[in-house]
């Protein structure tokens, strides 16, 4: 089995602006100005759509090399609706996560209707973020001192 960790850094002040590290690699979260934020940059949950996103067409082109297939092209929208009550803690009667999550997607290759979706099938599969979406994946939260 082949192993690889993978670790970011985030730290917020006193704002919501979130600082991210990963490897050399920065990035800024904030909230849109009508949250309290300033806008500097996604919110969590549009990086978490980022992530599967990307995730997927990552995956789509490892596939499409492995399988000699000329993807001109792949595009994903995703979309998702929650219950913002919960993450604001003015209820606790439903899951603070999405609701349901769904991944459009147009792919420009030589391929039948039945292909492609064989194909994206795959990749659904294959994909690390949409596999943490669809399984449990056990979180352990531990304070440094």
């Amino acid at each position: 089995m082949a192993s690889k960790e993978i670790s970011i850094q985030a730290s917020v002040g006193k704002t919501y602006r979130v600082d991210l590290q990963a490897r050399d690699h920065s990035l800024i979260i904030d909230q849109a100005k009508n949250a309290g934020g300033e806008d500097l940059g996604p919110s969590p949950l549009e990086y978490f759509f980022f992530s599967l996103g990307g995730c997927i067409c990552t995956i789509a082109r490892i596939m499409a090399n492995q399988q000699r297939i000329e993807l001109r092209n792949l595009t994903t929208r995703v979309v998702g609706s929650l219950n913002v009550d919960v993450l604001m803690g003015k209820s606790k009667e439903d899951r603070a996560g999405f609701e349901s999550i769904k991944v459009y997607t147009t792919i420009d290759a030589d391929m039948t209707p039945e292909e492609k979706k064989v194909f994206l099938a795959e990749v659904d599969a294959r994909c690390p973020i949409s596999d943490n979406i669809h399984g449990l994946t056990p979180i352990e939260f531990l304070l440094e001192d």
